[in-house]
């Protein structure tokens, strides 16, 4: 099974743009009559690109707005405001056939593999569901024979295709989730914790058939994960969200080397370092106070309240992730420099 070429397809170019998203969740009061009396702001303005080819690794707390940025690039959510665009075409306003095309391009991995798949259903009719919605995906009377190159393709044996989900391992149920998501010939999957319920050693194996299949098929992944050590492995660059905002994002060696952002530094500083001698040379930040509402968030910067560099400006203006002569890369903090040891 190999992707299908095209020479107008040409690697590093923009493939997702997402233009200050927003998701607020309404908090009503009452029973018969509902008043809305607030808003969780999940997702606060977020923008990023994302380029043919590559991974952008989303990281942050839990909380952050992290799986509701996947579920709103999945239009599984609605955005309350903001736009993404991809293959020229404004995701939020499509409808019909378009989003149906739309959709086809751009599938996902789920976090549990154990509840995302079907117990009722074969690992043959999980994988080949797709291609009840998209028809057009594999010619007919192909479907089964597409379904056992996917189960090769992602490592498991295709003779298992009458087998249901309960008979596998963890693992291989999210390969069995991956190949699903592959069965589309998609360019850009979103894994929301793809590998978080799983052993360190399975991971290990999951990430490599990622990147694996990254580089057969061209693929372009938005990876979601708390695991800072999981998204360095895998990521080109990396994105920092706190309460529903990106706060800073650039590559992975400017990210993991020289963060600016001093919720970024803090992430980093907790991160365990295997060497014993480095890890005494480690001087690790202590956040305190505890994580503000998304219903509440503080004016001006949101890290203010647990930032040790918080100053008065942080509470009136509220900083943006751009350039700045100091910074090499852009972070939403008026006091952005790199940590020093």
């Amino acid at each position: 099974m190999t992707a299908p070429a095209s020479p107008t397809k040409v690697r590093g170019e923009t493939v997702l743009a997402v233009d200050n998203l927003v998701k607020h969740f309404p908090i009503s009061q009452g029973v018969l009559f509902k008043k809305q009396t607030g808003a969780v702001r999940a997702v606060d303005g977020v923008s990023f690109e994302l380029r043919r080819g590559e991974t952008l690794g989303v990281v942050g707390e839990s909380g952050c707005g992290k799986s509701t940025l996947a579920r709103l690039l999945m239009r599984l959510e609605t955005p309350t405001s903001g736009r993404a665009t991809l293959e020229g075409k404004d995701l939020f306003k499509a409808s019909g056939s378009e989003l149906r095309r739309l959709r086809r391009n751009m599938q996902m991995v789920m976090q549990d593999p154990y509840t995302s798949l079907n117990p009722r259903m074969t690992v043959g009719d999980i994988i080949g569901e797709p291609f009840e919605i998209h028809p057009e995906a594999a010619p007919k009377g192909s479907k089964r024979q597409r379904v056992r190159e996917l189960l090769d393709v992602v490592g498991l044996n295709p003779e298992h295709i009458n087998r249901y989900p309960h008979q596998f391992s963890g693992g291989q149920r999210q390969r069995i989730g991956i190949a699903r998501a592959l069965a589309l010939r998609p360019e850009i999957i979103v894994c929301d914790e793809p590998v978080s319920a799983l052993d360190v050693s399975i991971q290990a194996q999951v990430i490599n058939l990622l990147e694996q299949l990254q580089d057969e098929f061209g693929l372009s992944y938005i990876f979601i994960a708390h695991d800072l050590s999981v998204v360095r492995h895998i990521s080109d660059r990396v994105a920092v969200m706190y309460l529903g905002k990106i706060v800073e994002i650039g590559t992975e060696d400017e990210i993991y080397e020289r963060a600016t952002h001093p919720y970024t530094q803090a992430l980093l500083s907790a991160v365990p370092v295997p060497d014993p001698e480095a890890r005494d040379d480690q001087a690790m930040i202590r956040l305190t106070g505890d994580v503000p509402s998304p219903a509440d968030p503080p004016s001006g910067c949101r890290f203010r309240t647990r930032c040790w560099k918080a100053q008065d400006v942080c509470a009136t203006q509220e900083p943006h992730a751009v350039l700045r002569a100091a910074d090499p890369h852009p972070s939403a903090c008026h006091f952005a420099e790199v940590r020093t040891r």
